[in-house]
């Protein structure tokens, strides 16, 4: 077991104090990827030799000084490889390190729902589920070329291999979330009071999301680049998209419109949401930031309209304006 796949249990609005989550990470291995928006893997080989302790042991490390250092909780999977430390990260909870053994992985893998493995969405699931391929471990029996002939060529090959264990994947470093000059993230979250299956709702709440967080982005005077998109399931797994805007903007008719085009390409189909969580990535000073014109009156009206939302902000506090009620 040398990765861990790191959830740090951040409120709604704080997910900002991430990169600092990171840099804890950090001091025991350079090898970490952050998985936006409360999300880490990491990479221990060198560690476990250097610290003399094994990625569990190190994991209730990590654990504590979250709690001492930041004030933030957090669940912890390990396994050989990022997918299986994902997947563990399924069963683990506050306090408790659930870990899976090398020459243990398609053992664990093999009761688990193939909704389960990174990367299967709702309409692969679908087909698999109609031919009685319901479980991992059902998958990984399957014969190749049934797989293939259901979902691909390629996708059936890495099917197979990932629901037997296999795992190619490596943790990849970045750094996206640690741009100088400012807040390098901005986030919105709205959490359903019950798990939600109206698509409609969900719509509701991106509206909401979205108008937020323009408001935020020009009360900073910042644009972003970025918009993602994290969905929260019922089952405590969750599916993210991220899209490059056409120009940085923080106008919330656009934000919202590219919120829905991430939403309706994950086609969901009856899931139980528990929340959705909109970021503003690759911020940028908005005095910088190009725009382009346009003989859209609606559309010019509707960044009318936010200025004056903006100066009513500024003067009555945050409340004053309903998020959402211009962002359509």
């Amino acid at each position: 077991m040398t990765i861990l796949c790191v959830r740090f249990q951040l409120p709604p609005a704080r997910e900002a104090a991430l990169p600092g989550l990171l840099g804890l990470l950090e001091e025991f291995t350079p090898v970490v990827e952050a998985l936006p928006p409360d999300m880490a893997l990491a990479d221990l080989r060198g560690a476990e030799r250097y610290f003399g302790r094994n990625a569990v042991e190190l994991a209730s490390v990590i654990r504590v000084r979250a709690l001492a250092l930041h004030g933030f909780d957090c669940v912890i999977g390990a396994g050989p490889g990022p997918m299986s430390a994902r997947m563990a990260l399924r069963d683990a909870r506050p306090g408790v390190t659930c870990a899976v053994p090398e020459d243990g992985v398609r053992e664990f893998l093999a009761e688990k729902p193939v909704t389960a493995l990174p990367g299967v969405g709702t309409a692969t699931a679908r087909t698999l589920c109609e031919y009685g391929l319901d479980t991992l471990g059902r998958v990984a029996a399957a014969p190749l070329s049934t797989l293939q002939r259901l979902v691909g060529a390629k996708a059936g090959r890495e099917l197979r291999d990932k629901a037997g264990g296999v795992d190619r994947g490596r943790v990849v470093p970045n750094s996206r979330l640690r741009s100088s000059g400012g807040t390098p993230v901005l986030a919105e979250e709205r959490p359903f009071g019950r798990d939600e299956l109206d698509p409609d709702r969900h719509r509701r709440a991106l509206l909401s999301a979205a108008g937020e967080l323009g408001a935020r982005l020009r009360a900073v005077e910042k644009v972003c680049r970025t918009l993602t998109l994290t969905v929260r399931y019922a089952d405590r797994s969750s599916t993210t998209r991220s899209r490059t805007l056409g120009e940085p903007t923080a106008h919330s008719a656009a934000l919202t419109r590219t919120a829905y085009g991430l939403y309706e390409a994950l086609g969901l189909q009856r899931a139980r949401v528990r929340a959705v969580v909109l970021r503003a990535e690759a911020l940028g000073p908005a005095e910088q930031a190009s725009y382009q014109l346009t003989f859209d009156p609606v559309d010019e009206k509707v960044r009318r309209i936010e200025e004056v939302a903006d100066r009513v902000r500024e003067k009555f506090g945050p409340g004053a304006v309903k998020p959402g009620t211009l962002a359509a």
